[in-house]
Order: C-alpha cells, then sequence, then structure tokens
C-alpha cells in the first residue's frame, strides 16, 4: 500500500484526499489542502499586518478579469480611425480619453481606472499567451509557474483563518500553486450560481465529528508510517473544512445574500455573476480571486461579438468598480482587466487576427491612478508608441500594489530561483 501510494504524484494524492472527504462526509470539500491555512488564524492574531507587505501595498485583495481569447485593443481600450477603425465609435469620457462605443458603461467609471495602451507581448497562440498572462512566464521545461495569488501566499501569508487565500471563478483551477505547494492552490467555483455544491451537508455537525474522530483513530497508524506531506494533512484538512462549514463564512460563496436587483445590475450570465461572488469573497478575507470571461476569439463577426461578450464584459466591470467604490472597498481592492493579446489594426470588415505586438489592460483602485492612460500605441493600434509593459511588468506591478517584496526571489524545487513577473519591473508611474 505505502509503494504504491508514494508512485501518486502530489495532485493525485490530493484527489484521493478530496473523494475520501466526499464519501466521509457527503460534501465537497475545498480543493486546497490546508497546510499554512492551517496556522492561518493564529497567524493573522499575531501579526495582524500579515496581508500587507513592505511595497506598495495598498491593495489588500486583488480580482483579476481574465477574457481569454484576445480583447482587440481598438475596438475596446484604444480606439483608432482611419483603416484600423473597427465596427465601433470613439466615446469620450468625463476622464478625458476615449474608449469604443461598445464599452458604454465603462465609459462612465473612467474616471476611477487606468488603462494601459501599451502592453506587450511575444506570444501570440491562445494557450501560451494564456499561461504568461496568469503567471508571468513563458511555458518552458516541465518547471510550473504559480499565479499571483500563490506568489501572494508565499510572501504575505494566508489572507484569512478559515477561507481559502486565492478563488479562480468559471474556470478549474488547473492547480495555479505552480512550484509553490499545493495548500495555494486556489480554490475552484465552476458556476458562480452554484457556489460551494454540496458544502452544506445534511448531516448533524456532532455525527460528523464523530466521523472525524472514528476516522482519526482508524488511519493514525497509516499516516504515521507514509512520510507525506500531502497524505499526512487530510486530518487537518477535514477539521479546517469542518471550521469553515460551522461558521458564517461560507455564506461569502451564497449569491442569494444578495438583493436581486445588485445581482441584475452585474448581468445575468456567469462572468456578470462572477464578478458579483468576487466581490463578496474579497469583502469576506479571500486576497485574490479570478474571473474568467470566454469568448474573445473574434476573428469573424467582431460587430456580434463586440455585442455579446463586451455588453457582458460592459456591464459587469462597471458594476463592480462602481460597487466596490460605493462600500469604500475601491482603494483596497485591485482590478485588474488582463487578455492573452490584442487584435491586428486591419480590418477586414468583419475580424481580426492574433496580434501580441500592441494591447491594452486595466487597472481600477488598489492605489491605481484615477482617470489616467499609461503609455501609448502608434497611429494604427499595431506597435508600442511610448511606455511598453510587458506581461511580467504587469504582473510586478500588481505584486507592487499588493506589498510584495518583488525583488525577493524563491528557489523552486529543482533549484532555480525565480521572481515575481520573472524579473518585470513594476509600472510605478500608475500610482496615485
Amino acid at each position: 500500500m505505502k509503494s504504491d501510494l508514494l508512485r501518486f504524484n502530489e495532485i493525485s494524492r490530493r484527489s484521493f484526499v478530496e473523494r475520501m472527504a466526499q464519501a466521509a462526509f457527503g460534501l465537497s470539500l475545498l480543493p486546497y489542502l490546508p497546510g499554512e491555512n492551517l496556522f492561518a488564524a493564529e497567524a493573522v492574531a499575531a501579526n495582524p499586518a500579515v496581508a500587507r507587505g513592505p511595497g506598495f501595498g495598498k491593495a489588500k485583495a486583488v480580482i483579476m478579469l481574465q477574457l481569454s481569447g484576445g480583447l482587440s485593443q481598438i475596438d475596446s481600450f484604444d480606439p483608432k480611425t482611419g483603416a484600423s477603425k473597427g465596427p465601433g465609435s470613439a466615446v469620450s469620457t468625463k476622464a478625458g480619453f476615449q474608449v469604443s462605443s461598445f464599452l458604454p458603461e465603462t465609459a462612465k467609471v473612467a474616471d476611477k481606472i487606468t488603462v494601459i495602451r501599451s502592453m506587450t507581448a511575444k506570444v501570440g497562440v491562445h494557450e501560451p499567451a494564456r499561461y504568461l498572462m496568469r503567471t508571468g512566464f513563458e511555458k518552458r521545461g516541465t518547471i510550473v509557474h504559480p499565479t499571483l495569488g500563490a506568489w501572494a501566499q508565499n510572501y504575505l501569508g494566508p489572507s484569512h483563518p478559515t477561507l481559502p487565500s486565492s478563488v479562480c471563478v468559471n474556470r478549474p483551477s488547473n492547480h495555479g500553486n505552480g512550484f509553490f505547494p499545493a495548500t495555494m492552490s486556489p480554490l475552484p467555483i465552476l458556476d458562480p450560481g452554484e457556489g460551494l455544491p454540496h458544502a452544506v451537508s445534511s448531516t448533524d455537525a456532532s455525527i460528523m465529528e464523530q466521523r472525524l474522530a472514528l476516522l482519526s483513530d482508524m488511519d493514525r497508524k497509516f499516516t504515521g508510517s507514509v512520510k507525506d506531506s500531502s497524505v499526512a494533512a487530510y486530518n487537518d484538512f477535514y477539521e479546517s473544512t469542518l471550521r469553515l462549514m460551522k461558521g458564517k463564512d461560507l455564506e461569502c460563496f451564497d449569491l442569494k445574500k444578495e438583493p436581486e436587483s445588485l445581482r441584475e445590475k452585474y448581468g445575468a450570465n456567469r462572468f456578470g455573476q462572477g464578478c458579483l461572488l468576487a466581490r463578496r469573497l474579497v469583502e469576506g478575507g479571500v486576497r485574490y480571486v479570478e474571473v474568467e470571461s470566454g469568448g474573445w476569439d473574434m476573428h469573424k463577426d467582431i460587430e456580434g461579438g463586440m455585442e455579446d461578450r463586451g455588453l457582458e464584459f460592459d456591464t459587469a466591470f462597471a458594476a463592480l468598480v462602481s460597487d466596490l467604490e460605493s462600500r469604500g472597498l475601491l482603494e483596497s481592492t485591485m482590478v485588474v482587466v488582463a487578455t492573452e493579446f490584442g487584435r491586428k489594426p486591419q480590418f477586414d470588415g468583419s475580424g481580426r487576427g492574433h496580434h501580441p505586438g500592441v494591447f491594452s489592460c486595466v487597472l481600477a483602485g488598489g492605489g491605481a491612478k484615477r482617470g489616467y492612460v499609461h503609455g501609448a500605441s502608434d497611429e494604427a493600434g499595431g506597435h508600442v508608441a511610448s511606455d511598453p509593459v510587458s506581461v511580467g511588468d504587469l504582473h510586478a506591478t500588481v505584486a507592487y500594489a499588493c506589498g510584495m517584496p518583488i525583488e525577493q526571489g524563491v528557489m523552486s524545487p529543482s533549484g532555480r530561483p525565480f521572481t515575481v513577473g520573472n524579473k518585470g519591473k513594476p509600472a510605478t508611474a500608475v500610482f496615485a
């Protein structure tokens, strides 16, 4: 048994633990092993500033909106005229810059955001570009790099005594801890409307505790003989989850607690509801939430695509920024609009091809300037004209906003040193 178990990789062992938990308790447990999270309460109590680091440090939480497929910069945050102009037109904002007419609600909150029009990369293929944007590293060899949520947990500690430090919405987690321990993997929420499926068991809490005691007694000898951190942690995993279930923190995942009018304001779709869930989570103490929106690969019918996906994004993004502002959370929460790459300036009357040479991303809150444009593309929207920002630089910028020690390297299990954003430099000009 021991030799068979040791042949499993870490993810397989973790999956085994999750399935045991569901069988034992009749519920789906959090897909992160508690490890460091076990000591979160003690860490937070001993150091109230655990969620803030030595850098700029105004952002206590990050909401990363990933627009998968490649947002067209020209048809969103960097409208152009002439041959590059697409089906939309430019709309002026009270912040003094223009956005596409496909983003009328975003135009209303333009005075609260920073637009980076000089993003640039070399990767123009979906999966590698998506990996680059999520990690700040190009995919090479067998090493798997962490997302910003895992970097933050490594440097700043857990963000809450019972809630996970990272959550990803509308996609599987793909184990975003990278080379960090599995304890730093994000909790996946595949449907924001469902929250945590089966998280609330009909089983009486006292019966669950009896089951836990029985299970602990049965496996004490086994866990003592198999010296593996993932296997040894599963009793603590159950206990950590039980504490979460018995408290009120699970309510953070329940969108039914929100007024119907507010849910409608975000949009009746998974991206909009995911943004609302992200606000609830950071309000509750989760540090990093990623919300994915797919369908941005608009080779054809960019007008129809922007009227569909663009409308969903426009509605949800504006609602999120306004909601955070009204609750006094915008200055301590950085919202990031990210995408794999941009689209070509050549418009064929229908769509645009992939173009990593220049594209746009957006920051809101977390100390970022309001109503500000950083960098510029050229007249056609095909190249960076000033102040280039790489994907690594963007990651370093967000990490700097969170107070992470971005120049402090971390040694991977393979013996290689890494830093946030692969030695990227923060664009400090975006901060007020």
